[in-house]
């Protein structure tokens, strides 16, 4: 179960656009992240390579500070907010949700919820 300055120090980083390191220090090496209903991807190393390739597709990324999250034991509930940057110079907003289910200082589980409309 993480302590709510745990859950801090985790958001603290994505907020400072530190996308990658916060997987590589608060994911469990078999962690798992899901998008609505697509598969899952599993392990910390498809993670970071995946969150790394998504980055490389954006011009920049400008991250919101977190005005809403929930601690409830090992299950933790996260309101994110981004603007991606794209190559054209367009901004698209994204707003999810993350549901997350901790295992000691790290996130076994994730999944997001968003509108995928905003992907598009």
């Amino acid at each position: 179960m993480p302590s709510r300055q745990t859950v801090e120090r985790f958001i603290a980083l994505v907020e400072a656009n530190e996308h990658v390191r916060a997987i590589e220090e608060f994911y469990a090496e078999d962690a798992s992240m899901q998008e609505n209903l697509a598969p899952p991807r599993v392990g910390r190393d498809a993670l970071v390579a995946h969150e790394k390739a998504a980055l490389a597709r954006v011009a920049g990324v400008h991250t919101h500070k977190v005005k809403t999250f929930l601690v409830d034991g090992d299950d933790v509930a996260i309101h994110w907010i981004f603007d991606f940057t794209l190559p054209d110079g367009t901004t698209r907003r994204f707003d999810e949700m993350a549901l997350q289910t901790w295992r000691g200082d790290r996130i076994a589980v994730e999944r997001f919820f968003y509108d995928p409309a905003t992907t598009r």
